[in-house]
């Protein structure tokens, strides 16, 4: 069976999950019986969520659009390890992370040194810094955004991303980064200090 591939040139990554984000297990069965409508459905509902995930990790859209259809290729292979009653998009979001770290690795492309995050930040971390992710609503602004976070470390990024564009509690950032809770925390603060620092002329970020 092939799933379709046919994936929109800029899919609307703010484009909303189904009501719950639950696949039932009727829904299941017909996806992991191969039904194309039922996955034509799935795909339509989670690409935009998926594509935007991506965009925002790798900066350049042609290549987010390839591993959005690698991420849903994937999941159609692994459907039947998915648990029905489960959330879908935070399984979503651990296979296009496991996507695109594996495609990272193909290419051989030189992984970021990362400063070690602690481990003992249990509690949420106050800051005036700015949320430049969330408050960009001009193009151009939206592109200096982007241009800024493909400077941050990658996990900084991906976490930062996850908690301010996909709004993920830090508790299921954790788990598809594969970090403690605090760890998740301590990311997210300090990737809105450095993106505070590197936006900090942009005046219409709040």
């Amino acid at each position: 069976m092939d799933i379709p591939t046919g994936l929109p040139p800029l899919p609307d990554s703010s484009a909303a999950a189904p009501a719950g984000d639950v696949l039932s297990a009727e829904a299941h069965g017909q996806l992991a019986a191969g039904d194309e409508a039922a996955w034509h459905a799935f795909i339509t509902a989670y690409e935009g969520r998926m594509y935007g995930y991506l965009y925002r990790l790798e900066g350049n859209s042609e290549d987010a659009l390839d591993l959005t259809q690698e991420v849903f290729y994937r999941a159609w292979r692994s459907i039947q390890t998915f648990r029905p009653g489960e959330r879908v998009l935070p399984w979503l979001y651990q296979v296009a992370r496991n996507t695109q770290i594996e495609s990272h690795r193909r290419k051989q492309l030189q992984r970021f040194s990362l400063e070690e995050a602690r481990e003992d930040v249990g509690f949420e971390v106050p800051s005036a810094a700015r949320t430049p992710v969330q408050a960009a609503e001009s193009e151009q602004a939206q592109d200096r955004v982007q241009r800024a976070l493909m400077r941050l470390p990658e996990e900084y990024r991906e976490a930062v991303v996850l908690r301010f564009v996909e709004d993920l509690p830090y508790e299921e950032i954790a788990r598809i980064q594969g970090v403690a809770t605090g760890t998740a925390k301590s990311r997210v603060f300090r990737a809105k200090e450095q993106l505070a620092d590197l936006l900090s002329d942009v005046n219409d970020l709040h």
